[in-house]
């Protein structure tokens, strides 16, 4: 059994610390380092089999975690890298697994995460010394990311995470969610993250293409096949060749094209309408769908077969209503992209924000991005509640009349005005209520961290009324 040898680099002394302490009472012979250039300098002296490095290091400005990870990937390929930041994104996050890094920790995280890193790590240090493995994996390089992939909630996060873990594979993907939350910008991340990046991208909305053309389109067909057949023609599945295949929609095809696409993904071949003759075609497919594609299989629309060579992975994403901590970030992204670099700024006043924050959003990223595009359009420098679409302004019947783009709450004569501690506390329990009792995504959530968090529900004697200590 190899020396279990960690090294934690972070130039906060108590993160650095703990960190440590938790990894040395897990049985880890723990190094500290305070700055890249050191992390660098141990690097040289010693093996290493788990380092913990915060992403941005005072002291040099050029010089952060991402350097110590690249360098570790080139000189010590076996060494598990975590990356931690207290400025994390799912951009962050998928940037960091796909460049290589085990995981990627968003401050304040749980001790748990910690302890859970460590064992799995030392799990797999004990498999391979059981099991001695050869082959090496390719090091994927580090860069930035030019992906339209907003958003820091933890349930984005670890989607992206698993975004890029999948991409250096060549496996199939299900991608499923609920329309508008993005399903092909993360397909396109997955390719151009991964071997075939430089390739085509060929993205196919099976849904739009009617059931008896969807064939030729995506294998082509010969001259003569069908009426309108007049030349022979290459289908998209051969102009994505070393590329990848995305496939929206794909619980709209019918029975009978499924059985031709499981022939496709199984020979590795195709053959056009109307031929005789298969061509090998070397594609990566990804697929999508906004239904429960295992549903689909119970009522007998969609073939169990196909599902399973489809899914090899499953990366499901969520709606933008349980992820309401990135919805200031993507509207704020979305009127940037929609003015430009050099417009001048627009700001949202709290009731708008409020509503945007409470909106359930039904149609996801692609309805945020209708009601901001509109509201930037109509606004004068700050967008209020009137410029945000009826539908949105509707669905809040509780909000009084609106003069001059001021709210003026409409009060009851009965109606009891609350201290704001009772709010304060009121609110707290919903919040904890919508993250399942989770602490550190609570924390988030109201914009404050873990400590505060931690005092306020003792202050309002909340640890018995949450019953979870996550």
């Amino acid at each position: 059994m190899p020396e279990l040898k960690a090294l934690v680099v972070d130039d906060d002394d108590l993160i650095r610390s703990n960190v440590a302490e938790v990894l040395s009472n897990d049985g880890w012979d723990v190094t500290e380092a305070e700055s890249a250039a050191r992390a660098l300098d141990l690097l040289r002296g010693d093996a290493w089999s788990l380092v913990f490095c915060d992403v941005k290091l005072s002291g040099n400005n050029d010089f952060e975690g991402y350097d110590v990870l690249r360098r570790f990937n080139e000189e010590q390929p076996d060494a598990q890298i975590v990356l931690m930041t207290g400025h994390g994104s799912a951009v962050g996050a998928l940037d960091a697994v796909s460049s290589g890094a085990y995981d990627y920790l968003m401050k304040p995280f749980e001790i748990s995460d910690v302890k859970r890193i460590s064992q799995a790590v030392r799990g797999g240090i004990e498999k391979r010394a059981r099991h001695s493995t050869s082959g090496d994996l390719p090091t994927p390089s580090v860069y930035t990311s030019d992906i339209d992939l907003v958003g820091v909630s933890a349930a984005f996060v670890e989607v992206m995470k698993l975004v890029g873990r999948v991409a250096s594979t060549n496996l199939p993907v299900l991608i499923t969610g609920e329309s508008g939350t993005g399903k092909e910008i993360v397909a396109r991340a997955i390719h151009r993250r991964s071997a075939r990046g430089e390739k085509p991208f060929v993205a196919v909305n099976c849904g739009a293409l009617p059931a008896e053309l969807i064939e030729s389109e995506l294998f082509g067909h010969v001259r003569g096949s069908f009426t309108g057949a007049t030349v022979d023609r290459r289908g998209l599945w051969q102009e994505a060749d070393n590329g990848t295949v995305f496939l929206d929609e794909i619980t709209e095809t019918t029975p009978a094209f499924q059985v031709k696409l499981l022939r496709a993904l199984q020979e590795g071949e195709i053959r056009r309408v109307g031929s005789n003759q298969t061509q090998r075609v070397d594609v990566r497919v990804i697929a999508a769908t906004n239904r429960d594609a295992e549903d689909e299989v119970r009522q007998g629309r969609f073939r169990q077969d196909l599902l399973y060579r489809l899914n090899a992975v499953t990366i499901h994403l969520p709606a933008l209503r349980e992820r309401r901590e990135d919805i200031r970030s993507l509207a704020k992204y979305f009127v940037e992209r929609t003015l430009g670099p050099d417009a001048r700024p627009i700001g949202f006043s709290k009731e708008a924000l409020w509503m945007l924050d409470n909106y359930d959003w039904p149609g996801n990223i692609r309805e945020l991005e209708n009601a901001i595009v509109r509201a930037t359009a109509l606004c004068d420098q700050i967008v209020h509640p009137e410029d945000l679409p009826e539908r949105v302004r509707r669905s809040f019947k509780s909000i009084g009349k609106e003069t001059n783009g001021v709210r003026a709450e409409a009060l009851e004569d009965d109606e009891v005005l609350l201290p704001l501690s009772e709010i304060e506390r009121r609110h707290i329990l919903r919040v904890l209520s919508r993250t399942g009792g989770n602490k550190q995504a609570a924390a988030r959530i109201l914009g404050i961290d873990r400590t505060t968090l931690q005092r306020k529900l003792e202050r309002y004697d909340l640890e018995a009324a949450n019953g979870n200590e996550s």
